[in-house]
């Protein structure tokens, strides 16, 4: 099962990165993003798409021009997400096949996204919008549009941002920060894995 669960890596390096992606692929993250602001990070990109590419989406975070997007496209990278709503970042993704999850906050930004074809929206800093911000903005959403929570989410609030209308999570610092070692991240990556699926199995039953 594929959880609406992206690990946010900023500041992984290439020599990082495999360990690192082993670890979150273990718990059970099989979507993970580079921040373009990590050490090289096209470097890592390449590697752990040759090495897990047919296992977890990978992909690039931070993206602000289409420039980025067609290198991560050129090296396999299937997913893209920006901290903005960049129309032309959106399109370029969506022309060359890749997910789109651009960063939004307010409903002018989530249609923008959405017009020009986004597979989803990741509002950040979700921690502004809040679980209140949440409930008004999904209100009027379409509701087939994925909506990811980013920025101060986690186990204590996984349950009523899903309750608000979340889709899923991205999750960055509570994960992994520099200087973590891969046991670190892996048991992290469980526990949040293991709060995901209690509150989604206690949902559905």
């Amino acid at each position: 099962m594929s959880r609406p669960l992206i690990a946010i890596i900023r500041g992984v390096t290439p020599a990082e990165a495999l360990d690192v992606s082993a670890a979150l692929l273990e718990a059970g993250i099989d979507r993970i993003e580079v921040p373009m602001n990590s050490p090289d990070a096209l470097v890592s990109i390449a590697s752990m798409v040759k090495t897990y590419g047919d296992r977890a989406l990978i992909g690039a975070g931070t993206v602000l021009t289409p420039e980025v997007v067609r290198a991560v496209a050129d090296l396999g990278g299937k997913l893209i997400v920006s901290p903005n709503a960049n129309v032309e970042v959106i399109k370029e993704t969506k022309r060359l096949g890749l997910q789109s999850f651009p960063g939004v906050l307010t409903p002018t930004e989530c249609f923008s996204a959405i017009h020009a074809g986004a597979d989803g929206i990741k509002i950040f800093p979700s921690f502004l919008l809040g679980v209140e911000g949440l409930k008004a903005i999904c209100a009027v959403l379409p509701p087939e549009v994925p909506v990811f929570m980013v920025g101060g989410v986690g186990p204590a609030n996984f349950a009523e941002l899903l309750q608000a209308g979340a889709s899923g999570f991205g999750i960055g610092t509570g994960l992994y920060k520099p200087g973590f070692t891969a046991d670190d991240v892996h048991k992290r990556a469980v526990e949040m894995v293991t709060a995901y699926d209690k509150i989604t199995q206690e949902t559905h039953t």
